[in-house]
């Protein structure tokens, strides 16, 4: 019998081996797959690829025999493959944890599987592989606990001008009365910010000016609270806070980013709103743009309080 470490740095199928249950089952399984990747928490991380390894077992209910050879009756090794795809396409990820609990729970919802075990290892951060491995199982029930009820928000846009307005405090207001939850977007000061040599680093400066302005409306109003999250997204939309979008975080960390520049603010709202499937955008003091858009839109200059 193999000790425990060396178990360990086994591939993941001599753990799912090892920690078989009662009821055998099968066991499908990908092996060194390899994939070309921007993730990680440091600076260093960021703006490149690096070489991601996978290594994944599945452990599934045992094949029926009425399968007749058919691959829509199985669990195929193109769903292991799609998890991975799926997961790394969301958004840009600074943790292999999180990488790997996402493929896992992927999987999970397959009706066939009842355990995951994934590994992933960095492939070019030093001499060696760095990586984690985790296990995932189905409750006794068979559930898996996965796709939520989709919320879908009001997103805002206000212009400096709509800031500055004195019918702020009474949109503001409505907004606070309103059945779906909202997130604002505002754009840069009016005030040019700095500019760098580098567009990388002119990039997040333009982000950062866009945030010092949700602080600005943020503290005119004790409603509005800046949020910068996915995470603190999805909360404040459960809980109907009215947020300002703080830019950053989320364009940096998204896989597929807006393509327009940070300082086109309207165009930065309206890519926000198509990300978080908003069911309504209103653009206030932009009525001489004219969008097309996936949802309706509306715009209001800032003589009319009305939304």
């Amino acid at each position: 019998m193999k000790s425990e470490t060396s178990q360990a740095f086994d591939h993941p199928d001599a753990r799912s081996r090892a920690t078989s249950m009662a009821t055998p089952l099968d066991r499908i399984s990908l092996r060194d797959h390899i994939v070309d990747v921007e993730i990680g928490a440091f600076q260093a991380e960021r703006g490149t690829t690096q070489r991601i390894s996978f290594n994944v077992v599945v452990e599934v209910l045992p094949t029926q025999l009425n399968v007749e050879d058919d691959v829509d009756k199985i669990l195929s090794y193109d769903k292991v493959t799609e998890a991975i795809s799926i997961a790394l396409g969301e958004e840009r990820l600074n943790l292999l944890e999180t990488l790997a609990d996402r493929v896992a729970e992927r999987i999970l919802w397959e009706p066939q599987a009842v355990r995951a075990f994934v590994r992933i290892e960095k492939l070019d951060r030093g001499p060696g592989a760095l990586g984690v491995e985790i296990v995932r199982a189905k409750a006794n029930d068979g559930s898996v606990s996965n796709k939520e009820t989709k919320i879908s928000p009001l997103v805002v846009f206000f212009s400096n001008e709509a800031i500055a307005s004195a019918h702020l405090q009474g949109w503001i207001d409505q907004l606070a009365t309103n059945t779906a939850p909202t997130l604002i977007c505002v754009g840069a000061p009016d005030t040019s910010p700095p500019q760098a040599l580098s567009p990388l680093a002119q990039r997040r400066i333009d982000l950062l000016s866009i945030e010092q302005n949700a602080w600005i409306l943020a503290a005119r109003d004790k409603r509005c609270v800046v949020v910068e999250t996915r995470t603190e997204l999805d909360w404040a939309m459960k809980n109907n806070q009215i947020s300002v979008w703080a830019p950053s975080k989320l364009v940096l960390d998204t896989v597929d980013g807006p393509s327009t520049e940070c300082k086109d603010a309207l165009d930065l709202a309206l890519w926000f709103a198509t990300d978080m499937g908003a069911e309504r955008f209103v653009a206030f003091d932009q009525a001489d743009v004219m969008l097309q858009t996936a949802f309706p839109v509306a715009f209001r200059k800032s003589t009319e309080p009305k939304i």
